[in-house]
């Protein structure tokens, strides 16, 4: 208790599952948590949540729909405005979808929604993050990764091809992953740390309906082999807060432990690629 004291924690898709999760125990832990929300009224009714099971009242919320960037770059300025600095950046919110859609700025929705809204949210709060230093991005990802086995979309960003629920959300948690270590490597020296965890499979009704095969697979066998939000965060606000992982960046990591990512993550040409494709994508966003 009180090991994150002082501490200011900007959770992204924070009203339910996993990131209300890990905000309960940053609020227990003595944080001062901002919860980005897409539901103001959901948000609203965690934060209260918060208060009654932890007796925080230092909690704000930050509303953006992630489909939409510009409400990414509304958020992240309203941010800056609001608060001098920021200790701790976790990149939580995520989404699978039954049907392949576009968002407004045209891009394949898993693929904006899990990655390019938090690489433009982290792009545009980095100052704040270098000026907080040390200071750490955390990323939620999964080990779904393995199954984008040819590597990220760079030449099919908007999957026109051979589309399907769980290839998309693959795809993105892939996409996570060559952010963290693209991210750590620039970086470096400057007392930003980024890591990557997979939180194991977690009963939080998380793409259990509408989604083929996927869903047809969680519906049936999450309640028998899943962990709750609370373990599924566990690794996440250990990654956040504790100094036993002072310093580490660049790495993936399950159940407090570094585990490995597929072969295609480590492609360094391909991460800077991405990296330079994902600057691209949200430029627009304005």
């Amino acid at each position: 208790m009180g090991a994150m004291e002082g501490k200011r924690v900007l959770v992204t898709g924070a009203s339910s599952g996993i990131g209300l999760a890990a905000t309960l125990e940053f609020a227990r832990m003595g944080a001062e948590v901002v919860m980005h929300v897409r539901d103001e009224q959901r948000g609203q009714a965690a934060r209260e949540l918060i208060a009654r099971e932890t007796g925080s009242e230092r909690t704000g919320l930050l509303r953006a729909d992630f489909s939409d960037l510009c409400e990414v770059r509304a958020a992240a300025e309203r941010f800056t405005r609001l608060y001098d600095r920021l200790d701790v950046l976790v990149a939580n919110a995520g989404a699978i979808y039954p049907q392949r859609q576009l968002t407004i700025q045209g891009n394949e929705i898993t693929f904006q929604v899990n990655h390019l809204s938090h690489f433009l949210l982290s792009t545009l709060l980095e100052p704040l993050l270098r000026a907080s230093a040390p200071s750490r991005v955390v990323t939620l990802s999964s080990d779904a990764h393995w199954a984008a086995w040819r590597g990220v979309r760079l030449d099919d960003p908007t999957y026109e091809h051979g589309w399907s629920p769980f290839g998309a959300y693959a795809n993105a948690k892939l996409a996570n992953i060559m952010f963290c270590y693209e991210h750590a490597r620039r970086f470096h020296g400057t007392g930003v740390t980024s890591t990557v965890m997979h939180p194991g499979l977690i009963d939080s009704g998380f793409g259990a309906a509408g989604y083929g095969v996927f869903g047809s697979l969680m519906h049936r066998f999450s309640p028998l082999v899943a962990s709750t939000p609370e373990v599924g965060a566990d690794t996440l606000v250990w990654l956040a807060s504790s100094h036993e992982v002072e310093g580490a960046t660049g790495r993936y990591f399950y159940r407090r432990r570094p585990r490995r990512s597929s072969p295609p993550s480590h492609d360094l040409e391909a991460q800077r690629a991405l990296w330079a494709l994902s600057a691209e994508l949200t430029d627009s966003a304005r």
